[in-house]
């Protein structure tokens, strides 16, 4: 009895273990860095290391589809390659698409917050740059020109304002759809007078700003 008690426990262990590696794949980890990206308020860190190897991935898996084409394998077999290479492009696109996006909305927000404009690739800097000065020459051919001195600024209303008040900003307080890897037990939230307990795989609708930490070090996943 106990060898069979033993055999099933080892029974569960694999499955955990595949569930496990499954969970932590490549393509599974872009799709998390991009859901997180989609529903974070403000930009998050970029996955240097993560997109990188799902490029070489995605030339991997192109190299192979049109090996196994010109040698005639099971197109079926084939089929499913291409569509696990069409996932993986999608993701990446979508990853990138929505960090572009958001620079673009945020951007001088971004550029005066070394936090923020540390989190960019080299390549997103160098786009929020042409960003800024795309927009810094609209803004003075259209509008800027025309006015007075002390409403020259492109980041003020006037020159009077003590804060750049023309700056959008994200909103951390938005609130947002969460899962924890983990049990965390009790969290305190900023603007709640009792903790909130925070349990494995369960969903939660919270302040963006007080789960950021969290967010930020690989706790917990948006949805």
């Amino acid at each position: 009895m106990e060898t069979g008690a033993q055999d099933g426990s080892s029974g569960y262990s694999t499955m955990d273990d595949y569930e496990s590696l499954i969970s932590t794949t490549d393509a599974e980890l872009l799709k998390r860095a991009w859901q997180n990206e989609k529903a974070a308020p403000q930009i998050l860190r970029f996955e240097a290391a993560l997109i990188q190897r799902s490029r070489e991935q995605i030339k991997l898996m192109e190299e192979t589809v049109g090996e196994f084409t010109r040698n005639g394998i099971d197109p079926l077999t084939v089929s499913l390659y291409q569509m696990d290479l069409d996932r993986t492009v999608f993701l990446l696109r979508s990853y990138l698409r929505t960090r572009l996006q958001k620079i673009e909305k945020y951007v001088f927000h971004i550029q005066k917050t070394a936090e923020l404009w540390n989190r960019l690739s080299r390549q997103e800097k160098r786009f929020a740059e042409r960003c800024i000065e795309d927009m810094e020459k609209h803004l003075d051919q259209s509008v800027l020109s025309k006015l007075p001195s002390s409403y020259k600024s492109h980041l003020k209303q006037s020159s009077s304002s003590e804060e750049d008040d023309m700056v959008p900003e994200p909103r951390l307080d938005t609130y947002v759809i969460c899962r924890s890897k983990r049990f965390l037990g009790a969290f305190q939230l900023d603007d709640r007078q009792f903790p909130v307990n925070i349990e494995a795989d369960d969903l939660y609708a919270l302040p963006y700003k007080s789960i950021k930490p969290l967010v930020e070090t690989g706790q917990i996943d948006l949805v």
